[in-house]
């Protein structure tokens, strides 16, 4: 097998893409997406978990059950929180483990489960966050003015795509 020159890789990787999107219109905007969407992440991530000792997923969990009175079925908290089904399950497996939330079955559905958040769940969701939201505050919104942040929530809107994670 022939391993090419990086050069080489470059030029082919550049034709590819030119041939799909000519000009290579919008993808310094999308590269600019991703990067600012995975070192936020990180950094969010990163401090919530130095300062309250919760990962941002487990606090995303925790926030999504907040949203709907406490309870959610396990299906739409895995749509909710934009992971897989079976990622769901063993990260709120552990969430109960830890007492944060507990499983129920659900009353309509024998097979269906339902997780809700359980008084410690709302004891460190509440200690959390304000930490998170500080963050945000701080990484995000103030970088922006007002006006940008009315044009990025009206240009993302537009490209939200209806997806499953199952």
């Amino acid at each position: 097998m022939q391993i090419l020159p990086e050069a080489d890789v470059t030029e082919l990787l550049d034709r590819l893409v030119e041939g799909e999107v000519p000009g290579r219109r919008g993808f310094d905007a999308w590269r600019s997406l991703l990067r600012a969407h995975a070192t936020l992440m990180r950094r969010l991530d990163t401090d919530l978990e130095q300062e309250t000792g919760l990962a941002l997923a487990d606090f995303d969990v925790l926030a999504q059950l907040a949203a709907p009175h406490g309870m959610l079925r396990m299906t739409e908290l895995a749509d909710r929180a934009l992971i897989s089904r079976s990622g769901m399950s063993r990260r709120v497996a552990r969430l109960a483990d830890e007492g944060l939330v507990r499983r129920d079955k659900a009353d309509s559905d024998a097979r269906g489960v339902v997780v809700a958040l359980t008084e410690a769940g709302i004891a460190r969701l509440t200690e959390t966050a304000p930490v998170h939201a500080r963050g945000i505050s701080k990484l995000f919104v103030a970088q922006l003015d007002d006006q940008e942040l009315a044009l990025l929530e009206r240009a993302l809107n537009k490209v939200i795509v209806d997806c499953s994670f199952g």
